[in-house]
C-alpha cells in the first residue's frame, strides 16, 4: 500500500525539516474511532476525568521548551507568543478540570410530581451526557490553545468525550508531541491511550467527518474547508453537531467623536492589533470605518506610520504566504482603492504589513467590491472612510455574521445616553459574537463569560470555543420521568450523593 509521508516544514525557509509521520488511511481512521469509541466508558468518573486534565497540563507545562521549541520551528510565531499561548492552554485544561469539580454543566434540574396542578405533573430529573467520539480539527494559526491540547479537546474530555484529532499540516511535529503528553497523563491517571488519538491528512479528515462513531465535531479554519465538513456533517445518514468557527472580518467603527477625541491613540492600537501574529488571529480587524475629514485623516495618518516602521514578518506557511500576496494584488487594483502602507511581499519568505482605502460609496455598489467584505488572512486591513453614521450603517448591514464587532466611542458616548453609539451597538450586536467598546479584539480571554462564535459565516452554531460554557457542545439533556430512585443516575439521586449543585421546584 502506498503511504504519504507527512513532513514537518520550516516557514522561514520553506524547507523540509523531518518527516513525521504517514497519512492515515482509511482503515487507520476507523481503528483510531473504534478504540475511542470503546474508550468511552473510561471518561464516566468525574474525578477521574478532572485528575487527568490537570496531569495534561501539568506534563505540558513541565515540557514547556521542548513544546515551544517545537512549535516555533513549524509556525515561526515565535517563543514569546508561543509561551504566553501554552500557559493559555493548560489554563484551559485546569479550568475544565474545575468545571468538572463544580459539576453545575450537568445543569442539574429537579421537578417535584405535583399531582394537585392541572395537568398533573410527574416527577421529572434532568441532567446532561456526554455524545460520544468527537472530531477535532487542529487550527493552523494556534498550534497549542487551537490544535491537539487546545480548548476543543479540553471542553470534549471534561464532558467526557474521547478525542480524534484531525492534525493540522502546518505542525504536526508539534501536534503528535503534544498528543503523546496527553496519552502519558491519560496513563497516569488510569484511563486507556485511546481517549485521544491524532491522525494525520486532508482525506483523513473526510474519512473521520463521515464515520457512523463519530458523534460531533469542533473544527477552527476557513470557510472553504469548514462549509465542506459542515456539509458532509449534515449529508450522513446520521447528521451530527458540527461546531466550526470559519472566517470574520471584525468591522472596527470609529465615531466622529472617538476621532476628535484621540485620533493617533486610536491609530496606533490599530496596527497594533493588525499585526499582532503577523495579523493571523481570527479577530484580526479586517474592516475599520474610519470618518472623512481632518480628525479621520489623523487616524489614517497614525495607522500610516505605524503600519510603515512595521518589520516584515513570516506567515504560517507558503500557501498562506502566496493567498495573501495574491488576495491583497486583487483587492489593491479596484477602481478607487488605495494603499497608503502597501502591504504584499516583504521578501522570499516574508510578508509586509499595510492597509487600503476606499470610500464607502464605492463600497456600497457591490460587484467587484465585494471582495473587500472577505476576510484576508495576514496583515492588511481595509479603511473605509464614511462621511455620515448613515452610510457608516449601510456598510454594516453588508456584512456577514463575525466573531467580533469593535466601536471607538468618545468619553461622552460611553455615557449610555440615547444617541448614535447606542444606534451602533444595538446594530453590531445582530452581527457579531462579542462586542467590543474602545479596546481591539485580538486576544479572546479564557473566561466563564467568554463568547468565541457568532452568526454565519463566523461560526456554524451559536455555541463558543473559548471559555467555560464550551463544554456545552459536547452535551446533550436526558430527562428522567417517575423513574424509581434506585434506579436513576448517581448525579439525580434524591439523597445527592455526588454533592452536584441542582435547581430543584416544588416541595
Amino acid at each position: 500500500m502506498t503511504t504519504t509521508p507527512v513532513w514537518s516544514v520550516d516557514p522561514r525557509t520553506g524547507k523540509q525539516r523531518e518527516q513525521v509521520a504517514v497519512e492515515a488511511t482509511p482503515g487507520e481512521v476507523d481503528e483510531a474511532v473504534r478504540a475511542a469509541h470503546a474508550a468511552r466508558g473510561s471518561l464516566a468518573d468525574a474525578t477521574v476525568r478532572a485528575a487527568f486534565l490537570r496531569a495534561a497540563a501539568a506534563l505540558l507545562d513541565e515540557a514547556a521548551a521542548h513544546v515551544i521549541e517545537a512549535a516555533d520551528a513549524e509556525t515561526a510565531l515565535g517563543p514569546g507568543r508561543l509561551t504566553g499561548e501554552l500557559a493559555r492552554t493548560t489554563g484551559q485544561l485546569r479550568a475544565f478540570a474545575d468545571a468538572v469539580d463544580a459539576g453545575a454543566y450537568l445543569d442539574i434540574r429537579i421537578d417535584r410530581a405535583d399531582p394537585s396542578l392541572s395537568p398533573p405533573r410527574p416527577e421529572l430529573r434532568r441532567y446532561k451526557v456526554p455524545l460520544g467520539v468527537v472530531a477535532v480539527y487542529a487550527a493552523s494559526n494556534f498550534p497549542l490553545a487551537f490544535s491537539v491540547p487546545g480548548g476543543d479537546t479540553a471542553s470534549a474530555l471534561a464532558a467526557g468525550c474521547p478525542v480524534v484529532v484531525k492534525a493540522h499540516p502546518d505542525h504536526p511535529a508539534t501536534s503528535e508531541l503534544c498528543a503523546s503528553l496527553l496519552r502519558r497523563a491519560a496513563a497516569l491517571t488510569g484511563l486507556p491511550a485511546e481517549v485521544v488519538s491524532v491522525v494525520h491528512g486532508f482525506d483523513a479528515g473526510l474519512e473521520l467527518i463521515r464515520h457512523p462513531l463519530v458523534a460531533a465535531a469542533g473544527f477552527t479554519g476557513s470557510i472553504r474547508g469548514g462549509r465542506a465538513l459542515f456539509d458532509a456533517a449534515a449529508a450522513r445518514p446520521v447528521p451530527i453537531p458540527f461546531h466550526g468557527e470559519l472566517g470574520s472580518l471584525n468591522p472596527v467603527v470609529v465615531t466622529p467623536a472617538a476621532a476628535a477625541e484621540r485620533a493617533e491613540e486610536i491609530g496606533s492600537g490599530l496596527a497594533g492589533s493588525v499585526t499582532l501574529g503577523v495579523g493571523q488571529f481570527c479577530v484580526k480587524p479586517g474592516l475599520v470605518l474610519v470618518p472623512e475629514g481632518a480628525d479621520g485623516d489623523r487616524v489614517t495618518g497614525e495607522l500610516t506610520k505605524a503600519l510603515g516602521e512595521t518589520e516584515p514578518g513570516v506567515l504560517l506557511d507558503h500557501r498562506m504566504r502566496e493567498n495573501f500576496v495574491s488576495g491583497v494584488r486583487e483587492r489593491a487594483a479596484l477602481p478607487g482603492v488605495d494603499a497608503p502602507v502597501t502591504p504584499g511581499s516583504g521578501g522570499e519568505h516574508t510578508v509586509g504589513a499595510g492597509y487600503l482605502t476606499v470610500r464607502a460609496g464605492s463600497l456600497l455598489e457591490g460587484g467587484a467590491y465585494d471582495v473587500l467584505l472577505e476576510e484576508c488572512f495576514g496583515p492588511v486591513t481595509v479603511v473605509v472612510r464614511y462621511a455620515d453614521q448613515g452610510e457608516a450603517s449601510a456598510v454594516l448591514g453588508r456584512l456577514g455574521g463575525n466573531l467580533s464587532a469593535t466601536l471607538q466611542l468618545s468619553a461622552a458616548e460611553t455615557e449610555g445616553a440615547p444617541g448614535p453609539a447606542a444606534e451602533l451597538i444595538g446594530q453590531v450586536t445582530g452581527l457579531a459574537g462579542r462586542i467590543v467598546v474602545n479596546g481591539w479584539p485580538t486576544g479572546v480571554a479564557v473566561a466563564p463569560a467568554q463568547h468565541h462564535g457568532g452568526p454565519y459565516p463566523a461560526a456554524t452554531s451559536h455555541s463558543t470555543s473559548v471559555g467555560g460554557t464550551a463544554i456545552e457542545r459536547w452535551l446533550r439533556p436526558v430527562a428522567y420521568q417517575s423513574v424509581p430512585d434506585a434506579l436513576l443516575p448517581a448525579e439525580l439521586r434524591e439523597a445527592n450523593p455526588l454533592g452536584l449543585p441542582r435547581q430543584v421546584t416544588g416541595g
